[in-house]
């Protein structure tokens, strides 16, 4: 919402010496976030004049229409001889008013003026349009015309009102009080302790028996209308200038007197209305739901489908607007253009000024794609005891600015409504803030948002119109809050219980994290939610249980309705992303949750707010929620090590990946067996599959690997990128977490070496694995340090595999023979398990 602080200070009386900044100081206490202040006509600097154009010479020979005029500005220039100037506008003619910038001026944005030759003659200054000077859009696209009595040579800075401050307020949903001037008024006047003079207390006749006829069939979805009609309204008629500049000021486009007046009543009151014109109006209206199939052509032009639920507006023929949206272009204000022969203008006109439900305006303007200005308003909710005002409001100014003439029928349809009271304990808001504030400042605080309030120690609070978002005791005591300031509150830090603190599955999520930062991984947060394509771009099978998705009902984005069953295509498009800004070396890692939907679908129950559920209700809760699992995943690109003058440098590969999954094994305290594997985005030939032992069965944790080059073009990926992703739930739950601390033994270590040929297809794992069972006790450590492959040496299909053993005992040193028997133990159990052969 765009305030202009000029418009305020028509109904607070605030200190002349008060800026915009000490304003949204103020406001911001109070609770209001505004975002800034625009300070409009900053860097203007005049002579800026009212002109009249003498003569308009067409220049030739250009690529475009130039003009040659000769402008009255009276005395402005010093001489009062006419001001010569070159314009290529066309929208003006011989005798208009125009606005003129004389040398020496500046315009916005640092435009300097001085007179300059240019089409072959001398121009002294400058015919304007509203765009150069900072006003916004005023739909002419070209030079400002002002109305013919304005006077020449006046100060167009102050006729244009240039100069000003505007305060942007980003209005929460709740707040939709705060959507017009009236209710940013409202709360200036209580931050400042000044009284408002509130423009909605106007003299409001009643209503009467001679109103235009109005049937509400639905007073659920319209509990108020009220219509208004005036007549004799001159085709001639224009906005003046002070209502086309408050409109620009707070973002809106004048368009014709009858329309702005309906959207400066808006903007003023936060009441939305409609003006129809009264003789394309047939019959009586009504405000009823749509019938399934009706159709109806909004004032966008777009003819719309209606949906039952959809609360439209009616004549004789059928929808003529969608309730608290849009109107109807079937009844559309028409404005006088002089350029259209016959053009018959509106001079008549209905005023229409409703209350409707916020549900139903909210549902079908998103429902038809349809977001206005009006249905903003209604949404957020609308003060219903302002619609008579905001129609005899448009009726006056419709009266003062066009000559129309008010008729005396008044139609008021009203539901009846009881207004709505809350019983408040008077040191309910002590109880919330913590800090005690008085029974006295409690009633103040709500009388000055409007309240009616009546009791002693528990308080009978009436709330205000203007304030549907006021519902229960704690909204009563979070604006006594507020208004006395969120920063008066104490700063008190929790004090946790002794022996509480992270519990295991935190720690290891926090052990994981600094294990792989410290291996140079840079962590990146990723929304958890996919579009169910991205699973055909990495390659799963239809069959894949990560297919099964979980698929929001109200998602941020209709590409992405999805919460995700992997964390790979998060980190993918961060590796993406970052490769496509240079920054082509990397290594990345997330931690997060995972979604899967249960077999058994179930609704969730709504949890009591005025206690703490019971178990059973937490119980019952979770087991409707989808499974959660936490993931940790890593994808790599570009160079593990940076070459320079210690070497050449190494480019990421499978391995590494692998190796970062032994990190994230050994943080869990859980042995990982790794072996050959294929699965979705991986190269088949380089992914390895990663497996734990869970109560005696193995069982696929996650892969790591080199992904697949059809995967890496599809996604835009660089070339050879790696991934690895593990379920880290299922490693804590397999994983010893308890400190071991190394042992260091003071007997010498005795290393034997052994090659082994195997045939290529045997995983160097079940080799490893077989000569450690084989080596026992005395095995200290085992690492394979050489894989040799030649068919001429080896035979066809063969592989060498060769492992260093470590042997140490705790009490002795080591003998030859108990080496060389525990070596041979280990290679005879590896010969009979995996047919492998000393090599040479």
């Amino acid at each position: 919402m765009r305030v202009p602080l000029s418009w305020l200070r028509e109904y607070v009386d605030l200190p002349a010496t008060e800026t915009g900044r000490d304003v949204q100081a103020k406001l911001i206490s109070a609770g209001l976030e505004v975002e800034t202040v625009e300070h409009l006509g900053a860097d203007l600097k005049g002579p800026l004049v009212v002109g009249q154009v003498l003569t308009i010479e067409e220049l030739e020979g250009f690529k475009k229409p130039i003009r040659f005029c000769t402008v009255d500005v009276g005395q402005a220039n010093g001489t009062g001889e006419p001001q010569e100037i070159v314009c290529g506008a066309r929208n003006f003619s011989v005798g208009d008013k125009v606005v003129v910038v004389l040398p020496g001026a500046t315009l916005p944005g640092g435009f300097s003026i001085s007179a300059r030759k240019t089409y072959g003659k001398v121009s002294h200054g400058m015919i304007c349009s509203s765009d150069e000077l900072g006003m916004g859009d005023d739909g002419t696209h070209g030079i400002i015309v002002l109305p013919p009595e304005t006077e020449v040579g006046k100060d167009a800075v102050e006729l244009l009102e240039l100069v000003d401050e505007v305060l942007d307020i980003a209005v929460t949903a709740n707040r939709g009080d705060c959507l017009s001037i009236r209710g940013v008024a409202r709360e200036t006047a209580i931050a400042y302790g000044l009284p408002l003079r509130d423009p909605a207390l106007l003299d409001v006749p009643g209503p009467n028996a001679f109103g235009y006829p109005v049937k509400v069939s639905d007073p659920a979805g319209c509990d108020r209308f009220t219509a208004r009609t005036v007549t004799g309204l001159s085709p001639e008629a224009r906005s003046p200038i002070w209502l086309q500049r408050r409109l620009q000021k707070v973002g809106m486009r004048p368009i014709s007197l009858a329309v702005d007046v309906t959207n400066y009543v808006m903007m003023e009151l936060g009441q939305p209305l409609h003006a129809y014109d009264r003789h394309q109006v047939q019959g009586t209206i009504g405000v009823r739901r749509a019938q399934e199939g009706e159709k109806i052509v909004t004032l966008d032009g777009v003819e719309r489908k209606l949906h039952a639920e959809d609360l439209v507006i009616t004549d004789d023929r059928g929808p003529i607007g969608l309730a608290g949206v849009m109107g109807g272009a079937d009844t559309e204000i028409a404005d006088h253009d002089p350029a259209e022969a016959g053009a018959a203008a509106t001079t008549d006109v209905i005023i229409e000024a409703a209350h409707f439900d916020q549900v139903s305006v909210a549902r079908t303007a998103r429902r038809h794609k349809l977001s206005s200005e009006a249905s903003r308003r209604f949404e957020r909710g609308v003060d219903p005891q302002a619609a008579s005002a905001a129609a005899q409001r448009t009726v006056d100014l419709l009266v003062l600015l066009a000559g129309g003439t008010a008729e005396a029928g008044v139609t008021e349809v009203i539901a009846p409504s009881a207004p709505h009271t809350i019983t408040l304990a008077a040191d309910h808001p002590h109880k919330v803030a913590g800090v005690t504030y008085g029974r006295e400042t409690v009633v103040r605080r709500l009388q000055e948002v409007g309240c009616d309030v009546y009791g002693q120690d528990e308080l009978i609070v009436t709330v205000p119109s203007w304030r549907p978002d006021l519902t229960d005791p704690n909204d009563l005591a979070e604006e006594v809050i507020r208004l006395e300031g969120y920063e008066n509150l104490p700063s008190t830090l929790p004090r946790p219980p002794a022996g509480r603190g992270l519990t295991g599955r935190q720690r290891l999520h926090r052990r994981v994290g600094r294990a792989l930062a410290g291996a140079g991984y840079v962590e990146a947060l990723n929304y958890p939610f996919v579009s169910e394509q991205v699973f055909d771009q990495l390659g799963l099978e239809a069959d894949d249980p990560a297919r099964r998705v979980v698929k929001l009902v109200n998602p941020l984005s209709d590409e992405e309705p999805a919460l995700r069953t992997s964390l790979l295509p998060g980190l993918l498009a961060a590796l993406r992303r970052n490769d496509g800004r240079g920054s082509h070396d990397l290594a990345l890692f997330e931690t997060g949750l995972v979604f899967q939907p249960r077999d058994a679908a179930r609704v969730a129950a709504n949890l009591p707010v005025d206690r703490r559920p019971s178990p059973d209700d937490i119980a019952a809760l979770n087991a409707a929620l989808p499974d959660q699992p936490r993931h940790v995943a890593v994808v790599l690109a570009g160079a593990r090590e940076q070459a320079g003058w210690w070497g050449k440098g190494r480019p990421a590969d499978w391995a590494d990946a692998v190796e970062a999954a032994r990190t994230v094994a050994r943080e869990a305290g859980a042995e990982l067996g790794i072996r050959k594997g294929q699965y979705g985005p991986w190269h088949p030939g380089r992914c390895a599959e990663l497996t734990v032992t869970v109560d005696g069965a193995e069982r696929v944790v996650g892969h790591a690997g080199e992904l697949h080059p059809r995967v890496l073009k599809t996604l835009g990926l660089p070339a050879r990128a790696c991934a690895m992703e593990l379920d880290l739930d299922v490693l804590e739950r397999v994983g010893d977490t308890v400190p071991q601390a190394p042992s260091i033994s003071t007997f010498p270590v005795a290393t034997q070496d052994v090659a082994l040929v195997v045939d290529a297809y045997v995983p160097a794992s079940d080799v490893e694995a077989a000569l450690r069972e084989g080596a026992g006790e005395l095995l200290e450590s085992i690492r394979l340090f050489d894989v040799y492959e030649n068919a001429e040496q080896l035979g066809e299909g063969r592989k060498s595999l060769a492992y260093a053993l470590r042997f140490r005992a705790d009490d002795r040193t080591l003998t030859v023979d108990e080496a060389s028997a525990a070596r041979e133990a280990a290679v005879a159990l590896a010969t009979d398990r995996t047919g492998a052969v000393l090599r040479g």
